[in-house]
């Protein structure tokens, strides 16, 4: 594991729909985007930068101690802003592998992104990411809800993704497993992928991870006990303010 040398990148843009300037939203005194750094700087796998689209995001982190570089604002994902920061970071590739957080989780777990990383402890795995267990059942049928078409054998916490869908997928008895858009690459799976052509199935399903099954390459995902916090409206801001406020 400690072999591939981790690095984590945080993705992170002002443009928002529904709650613009999102990184910046202050929580308990400090914008968004800081609490995310500093839960993944105590992740404790790695160095941490934060790959900004906007002058704001990067003077943010770096007032606070933090790593920013500034990337193109024009990037269509996250993922091809990561790609961009790992460049401009790391010319000489001594980081093997690189761990992408979303910007929008202030109350992210630490232990979740060290468990994200887990999978590609195997050889054969390009991508790594996260699932956990469906228990309200209007989430098994609701499109929001990406789900991850995994077998988990009895007691085991990692297995191989076959598909990502909106739909409910698997059919028959069993569990559902909701995707956690977390991602772990391999640097050299990485820099396949953002190379790729959009995919039919991605186009298709609008799930940029179809990408990478198209094209053969092997994802693998680590389940988790619960699904983190995305703040995309004001009313996910004013619960993120709760929770942080409450303190552990």
């Amino acid at each position: 594991m400690s072999s591939l040398n981790p690095v984590i990148i945080i993705p992170a843009r002002l443009p928002a729909t529904r709650l613009p300037n999102k990184p910046l939203a202050d929580i308990c005194g400090e914008p968004m985007i800081v609490h995310v750094w500093r839960r993944s700087v105590a992740a404790g796998i790695g160095p941490v930068v934060v790959a900004a689209a906007d002058p704001e995001i990067a003077d943010a982190i770096k007032a606070h101690g933090g790593t920013a570089v500034l990337t193109d604002p024009d990037h269509p994902s996250g993922s091809d802003r990561v790609w961009e920061a790992l460049e401009k970071i790391d010319p000489e590739r001594q980081f093997g592998a690189v761990v992408n957080v979303q910007g929008d989780l202030p109350t992210l777990d630490p232990a979740i992104i060290r468990a994200v990383f887990e999978p590609l402890d195997q050889p054969g795995v390009d991508i790594s990411t996260l699932v956990a267990e469906i228990e309200l059942e209007e989430e098994r049928t609701n499109p929001n809800v990406v789900k991850a078409v995994c077998g988990f054998t009895p007691g085991g916490r990692i297995a191989r993704a076959l598909y990502f869908t909106r739909a409910t997928c698997p059919s028959g008895v069993g569990p559902h497993y909701h995707h956690i858009g977390l991602y772990a690459y391999r640097r050299e799976a990485l820099a396949r992928f953002v190379a790729l052509p959009q995919g039919v199935l991605e186009r298709r399903e609008k799930l940029e991870q179809l990408r990478a099954l198209e094209n053969g390459m092997r994802i693998d995902c680590a389940l988790v006990d619960t699904v983190p916090l995305g703040v995309d409206t004001p009313a996910d801001l004013e619960r993120a303010r709760a929770l942080i406020a409450a303190g552990p």
